[in-house]
């Protein structure tokens, strides 16, 4: 019990440390990186893949699950485009991000 007394100190100690230099290494002026629109570009070529994919797996699995049990119709088209709202939303985001870093 006095060990695991002596670890939590030491790990309570070091976060203490941890968030009380947080302000020490604050900077003044962000420097312009170069490779900044790039990365973004990249960033939301990404997202918009993934996103494409998550959508096409959530088509598939509602056009499946309409197949299985038609009557349920209602109820999976209402969740299917919600979470397509919410899957096309992840895209319109980074695509909002990629304007706020390159301007």
């Amino acid at each position: 019990m006095a060990r695991m007394f002596q670890i939590s100190k030491y790990f309570f100690m070091a976060m203490a440390a941890m968030l009380l230099a947080t302000p020490a290494f604050a900077q003044g002026a962000a420097t312009s990186n170069p490779y900044g629109p790039l990365a973004v570009g990249i960033g939301m070529g990404i997202a918009a893949g993934l996103c494409g994919l998550g959508q096409g797996r959530a088509t598939a699995s509602a056009a499946e699950a309409l197949a299985r049990n038609p009557g349920a119709r209602p109820g999976i088209q209402l969740f299917l485009f919600i979470g397509l709202a919410f899957i096309e939303s992840l895209t319109l985001f980074t695509f909002a991000l990629l304007f706020v870093r390159t301007a």
